[in-house]
């Protein structure tokens, strides 16, 4: 009687190898396919991807905007109060943040869930370290509804096929050399 056993072995071993590289690859093509660094712990990662609400706010000339047209891009969404001290002592670090990171696939949609008007706000990023950041607005406090939010600063990660991939409640060290280097991380790899 022949032995089999040598070939069930490499057969066996050819399918662990197989599966293998196909969770590396679904891990790696992935959008969060790193841990996001201790400066960012807030940020927790969706188990899914989800669909954004289809929800409008303003730009700083009044226009009326909306999430999907940021699509091709990864998005960082902070929603956020001239009233609110967390979110006061975090624009600084999402402006710096917004200057490391420059134009490209990663943008900063900093929102103010406030009353305040177009001039208003531009005028309370510049006076607080973000004038890199556009002043977008959500006097209706859309948002916040759609997203659930119960707090400010509230945030949302959001991939280049414009899908919720994972959402942080207070404040973060958006500037933190580490958290640069993720958020380029993930522009690299919308890119591509």
């Amino acid at each position: 009687m022949p032995r089999r056993f040598p070939g069930i072995l490499v057969a066996g071993a050819a399918a662990i190898l197989a599966v293998a590289l196909s969770v590396l690859y679904v891990i790696r093509s992935s959008p969060v396919h790193e841990t996001p660094p201790p400066a960012l712990a807030a940020l927790i990662p969706e188990p899914a991807p989800k669909p954004l609400p289809a929800t409008a706010f303003m730009d700083a000339q009044g226009r009326t905007r909306s999430l999907a047209a940021f699509k091709g891009r990864v998005v960082i969404l902070n929603l956020w109060a001239t009233w609110c001290a967390p979110c006061v002592r975090e624009l600084p670090a999402l402006g710096r943040l917004a200057e490391a990171l420059g134009p490209g696939k990663v943008i900063i949609v900093a929102v103010n869930a406030g009353h305040d008007d177009a001039a208003a706000t531009a005028r309370f990023l510049k006076a607080h370290g973000a004038a890199d950041l556009a002043g977008y607005r959500d006097p209706e406090l859309s948002l916040l509804a759609a997203f659930g939010s119960q707090g400010l600063p509230f945030s949302v990660l959001i991939d280049a096929r414009g899908r919720e991939i994972a959402r942080a409640s207070g404040p973060m060290g958006w500037d933190d050399p580490a958290a640069v280097a993720y958020f380029k991380s993930l522009g690299a790899h919308a890119a591509s």
